[in-house]
């Protein structure tokens, strides 16, 4: 796998998606491109093999994908936050303000452990919204969160301001729609 692929050529972008005006960067065409994908999770392996986290956090429902081969590789294990009603066991539940509303994201409480220093994943980050949620519930089971790892960052959106004093790392950044 070289270290040179142009993740930016495999990465398809939709003008006018889901509204006029957004250009929505589609990390599907990721999947389907078995070279792509490799490389995303060989890269992710390589970031984080030494990083120290015991645990990973993966946001429903792209960041499972991403999530789930990196948990396999790096034997840890794997903790989904889902939209409420989602998870059938005891959860903590964090309420999100989204750019058309509020939405509830859910954890189960049995998988949030005091020990546990979490990267938490997202195929692609926007304003951070959602990731700042997810980091909230994780700390309600007083784990930590130690990085931010999306594939795609969107840094034009600021997602630094609502992930103020996070690590955030992504493969590639897009500066401006």
């Amino acid at each position: 796998m070289h270290n040179d692929f142009n993740l930016d050529k495999a990465i398809r972008k939709i003008p006018d998606f889901p509204k006029p005006g957004i250009l929505f960067y589609d990390i599907t065409s990721i999947l389907v491109n078995p070279e792509a994908f490799h490389y995303c999770i060989n890269r992710m392996v390589a970031m984080y093999k030494e990083s120290g986290i015991n645990a990973i956090a993966a946001i429903e429902s792209r960041g499972f994908i991403f999530a789930g081969p990196l948990a396999i590789a790096l034997k840890l294990p794997l903790v989904i936050i889902r939209k409420k009603g989602k998870l059938p066991g005891e959860t903590y539940s964090e309420d999100i303000t989204l750019e058309y509303g509020i939405d509830t994201i859910e954890v189960h409480k049995a998988d949030v452990k005091k020990d546990m220093t979490f990267l938490l994943i997202d195929d692609l980050i926007a304003t951070g919204g959602t990731l700042k949620g997810a980091i909230n519930l994780l700390l309600k089971g007083g784990a930590s969160v130690k990085e931010i790892f999306g594939v795609v960052g969107l840094p034009f959106l600021e997602y630094d301001k609502v992930l103020k004093g996070q690590s955030v790392k992504t493969l590639i950044n897009y500066q401006s729609e």
